[in-house]
């Protein structure tokens, strides 16, 4: 199943749609404004809470967790490199790899394939495509690359500053 995300240019809090392959909404991601550390609610298209992703404030490395149900299920940590970006995903046995400064890499268990994200370029704000294997729960896959991607945004702008 592909799932394609586009993030608004211009706004102050995360409010975006995640829409399927026929242009539908499918998810709606708002970020809380005013919060200690970044928290991201992800909701079906029933308005129902289907994940909730919340940083670490107080940590050396960026660091999220990902809650589906209300149980932490997965942990998204940035590693300690030099060179080139590497993170961990802790709790679901997933291995992540590929160029995340492009914003293309996949994400494995053992061997099998769970999930891909690529960047449209050429469009206004960023938008991803995310290629979610058929035997994956889609809400897994997508609130762990919503956390990876909230990992890199925080990286990015602490790089920048």
């Amino acid at each position: 199943m592909k799932l394609y995300m586009k993030q608004k240019v211009f706004s102050f809090a995360d409010r975006f749609y995640i829409k399927d392959e026929e242009g539908r909404d499918r998810y709606y991601v708002e970020g809380e404004l005013f919060s200690w550390g970044k928290k991201l609610h992800v909701y079906d298209e029933n308005g129902q809470e289907a994940a909730f992703i919340q940083q670490k404030v107080w940590s050396f490395l960026p660091r999220f967790y990902v809650y589906i149900d209300g149980e932490e299920v997965a942990e998204i940590v940035k590693e300690l490199t030099f060179f080139k970006p590497s993170y961990s995903i802790e709790g679901l046995n997933w291995s992540v790899s590929g160029d995340f400064w492009d914003h293309e890499y996949e994400i494995y268990e053992g061997n099998d394939f769970v999930v891909s994200i690529s960047k449209e370029w050429f469009t206004w704000g960023d938008s991803y495509v995310i290629d979610i294997a058929d035997h994956v729960d889609e809400r897994y896959a997508l609130a762990v690359v919503l956390a990876i991607d909230a990992v890199i945004a925080q990286a990015s702008a602490a790089a920048s500053s």
